[in-house]
């Protein structure tokens, strides 16, 4: 396919990598972190080498199969169609489930700057529907522009927060001493808590494997792009999320809705507090926007292996997938205005759940295609690795989101074998 079929080069994948892991997790994580000091470490340490170990193994999966669809891909080739479909199922629950917690996460960054935007429930959820829809326009013009979007606002955000870490940390010692342990649990405890909190940071390590189809040179661009993609959004993050623990003293930084911009405004004062706010939200835009363009990707792949309907699959002159981009941006909707009368928090963290839930599987689908069928033993050593990370995040996040997404599987099989009997049903 030629560069104007494949208009994604190595410079737009990685920035959907690092756009779609720097989203709203690395400016709320703090306060989630700010129980357990300087003991988080122990968290970010293992989460990182998960990421990566779940970066080198898609990036071996994606070199070998380099198609449309990710995590699908590499589930249907490897165990079949019906396995394929619950991965597809689930992964494309998980997304836009993600963009509406994305979008929350932008109302409430935008809240911060304008307190009369998220006033009452109705104009947070009106702000976060907005950014929704106006990424979902951005993505109908084709991927081209959504992937020029992604380019911007991935360097808006990932220049000012690495500014922030470095500086911030800089000062840090000055202002608050940090704790090792304050939560008096074990080590073991502390690493299994803050290890399952700092999972919603790395959630898009495998961006770049879904639109495969649509990047130039796949089978050497997507594997750079995950693994480059993949340290720096995990270095810019642990190094912002740490500096805020040296900043802010332990009390404040639990009790607080925007740890930076919060340390940022301790710092260089209230016109800092409104920097890092704006950052904010162009972090959280930023992710929405690559998240859209994977909405519709995901479905587009299964489509055209026939196991999502037909409408998934059809694309305008732009080569954009118009009813991937517009139901996935309708389902996300629902679910905002399903539960707008909530805070924005319960509402965020509603969403979180859902989509961890139902991203956790594909990662351990991912992991055991490649450690059954993969080549190389050194590749699937890391991917056995990867493999066991992902079932200890998978039983590490709950068994109420272990239900979540055992139901929302569920309510996609009999669709699956409705869909299957249809097609066979239908003339050649």
């Amino acid at each position: 396919m030629s560069a104007v079929g494949r208009p994604l080069g190595v410079w737009s994948a990685t920035a959907l990598v690092v756009g779609s892991m720097i989203g709203s997790g690395v400016f709320l994580l703090p306060s989630a972190l700010a129980p357990y000091g300087g003991a988080t470490l122990i968290g970010w340490a293992i989460t990182l080498c998960g990421a990566l170990l779940l970066a080198l193994t898609f990036a071996r999966l994606s070199a070998r199969w380099p198609h449309s669809g990710g995590p699908y891909v590499y589930a249907r080739q490897a165990f079949g169609d019906t396995p394929g479909f619950v991965i597809a199922w689930s992964y494309w629950i998980s997304i836009w489930c993600a963009n509406a917690a994305i979008a929350v996460a932008f109302a409430g960054s935008l809240g911060a700057v304008f307190p009369a935007a998220t006033a009452t429930p109705a104009r947070a959820a009106a702000g976060a529907l907005a950014a929704l829809w106006l990424c979902s326009a951005v993505n109908l013009a084709g991927i081209r522009e959504a992937g020029r979007m992604q380019l911007l606002t991935t360097a808006l955000k990932l220049l000012p927060l690495l500014l922030f870490g470095g500086v911030a940390l800089w000062f840090a010692d000055t202002h608050a001493r940090v704790p090792f342990n304050p939560s008096g649990e074990s080590l073991p405890q502390v690493a299994h808590a803050t290890a399952a909190l700092s999972l919603w940071a790395f959630l898009g390590l495998e961006a770049a494997t879904v639109p495969a189809g649509a990047v130039r040179d796949a089978e050497r661009t997507v594997p750079r792009a995950t693994v480059f993609g993949t340290l720096i959004a995990g270095a810019a993050t642990i190094l912002a999320c740490t500096a805020v623990l040296g900043v802010l003293p332990a009390a404040t930084l639990q009790a607080s809705q925007a740890p930076m911009a919060d340390a940022a405004r301790a710092l260089w004062g209230a016109p800092a507090g409104i920097a890092l706010a704006l950052v904010a939200a162009v972090s959280c835009f930023g992710a929405l926007n690559g998240w859209v363009l994977l909405s519709a990707q995901l479905p587009l792949a299964a489509a055209r292996d026939g196991l999502f309907p037909q409408v998934f699959a059809r694309v305008d002159a732009r080569g954009t997938p118009v009813a991937g981009v517009l139901i996935g941006s309708a389902l996300a909707s629902a679910l905002v205005l399903s539960n707008y009368s909530r805070s924005l928090v319960q509402l965020f963290t509603f969403s979180i759940l859902l989509s961890t839930a139902a991203t956790l599987l594909p990662y351990v689908a991912g992991s055991a295609a490649w450690a059954l069928r993969g080549r190389g033993r050194a590749s699937r050593a890391i991917a056995v690795a990867a493999l066991l990370y992902s079932l200890y995040a998978l039983f590490g996040i709950g068994a109420q989101a272990l239900l979540w997404g055992a139901a929302l599987v569920g309510a996609g099989l009999p669709l699956h074998w409705w869909w299957r009997r249809r097609a066979a049903a239908a003339p050649p």
